[in-house]
């Protein structure tokens, strides 16, 4: 099961890049932060099922940070929900797949776009599950940048006061935001600390190291403690491209095709 899902990060990496030079799009460095993270969430553990995607048996998966949106894009194409080669149109005029997640694509559950909105909407999810029993899990991805939004920790103080222990919080935590590092816009840490204070379970994890993801998300659906889990996954911006990791330039900027023959070169030898 691992190596599959390290074959398939590299496989979201790809698609990714390619769909946003295609496109002339941007947040590459954010999408390939998370590849393996949503690699392992999709192929190893998540009950999702793209032939009943409303389905009260399936788990819940909710990006918050919605620019990043081309890497889940690319794993739902990869899992079925939706041929491949749509994803060809992503970022053009007319197209469902936007440049921030949009629910018109098959297999999205809530389009994010301004940041805070997506943990406010998971505990929603999580205790109407908890009020009809359902035993699903419900997973939130974040940036790091975005717990800058106070809405985020409003939602927690409501997870936490309704022992949400179906909810999972990922922190994408890359330390790049806009146009600098989170330390320097609005220093978090002691992170761990803070969330813990709020009355969750926390680990903090290698966010590229698909062992341990697959480890600490598999706890994550069985430990019903009445806790909220928050999974700090220290992940690097742009991870698998040299020239792009930690560096704050690709939230923006665009690869030309020089620069995807490398990155594509770079991938399919790691």
């Amino acid at each position: 099961m691992i190596n599959s899902s390290i074959e398939l990060a590299k496989k979201i990496r790809v698609l990714s890049l390619e769909a946003v030079v295609r496109s002339h799009a941007s947040h590459i460095g954010s999408a390939l932060s998370m590849a393996d993270i949503l690699a392992v969430l999709y192929f190893d553990l998540l009950s999702v099922f793209p032939n009943d995607q409303l389905s009260t048996n399936r788990d819940i998966f909710i990006l918050s940070k919605g620019h990043a949106c081309v890497s889940l894009y690319a794993t739902l194409g990869l899992k079925g929900f939706f041929d491949l080669k749509d994803l060809e149109t992503y970022g053009l005029d007319g197209s469902n797949f936007m440049n921030h997640i949009s629910h018109k694509v098959p297999g999205v559950e809530f389009s994010t776009g301004s940041l805070g909105h997506g943990l406010p909407y998971a505990t929603g999810i999580a205790l109407g599950k908890k009020i009809k029993k359902h035993n699903n899990g419900v997973f939130v991805l974040i940036g790091d940048g975005e717990l800058d939004e106070g809405s985020n920790w409003e939602a927690l103080l409501f997870a936490t006061h309704h022992e949400l222990d179906n909810l999972t919080i990922i922190i994408d935590y890359n330390k790049l935001q806009s146009l600098a590092t989170v330390k320097e816009t609005l220093n978090l840490e002691p992170l761990a600390s803070k969330f813990e204070a709020f009355g969750c379970n926390v680990v903090c994890i290698d966010g590229h190291n698909h062992f341990e993801l697959n480890r600490v998300f598999k706890k994550a659906l069985i430990n019903r403690n009445g806790k909220p889990n928050v999974v700090i996954a220290n992940t690097i911006k742009g991870k698998g491209v040299s020239y792009m990791e930690n560096k704050v330039k690709w939230h923006y900027s665009t690869p030309n095709e020089v620069e995807l023959i490398q990155a594509l070169k770079e991938i399919d030898n790691a």
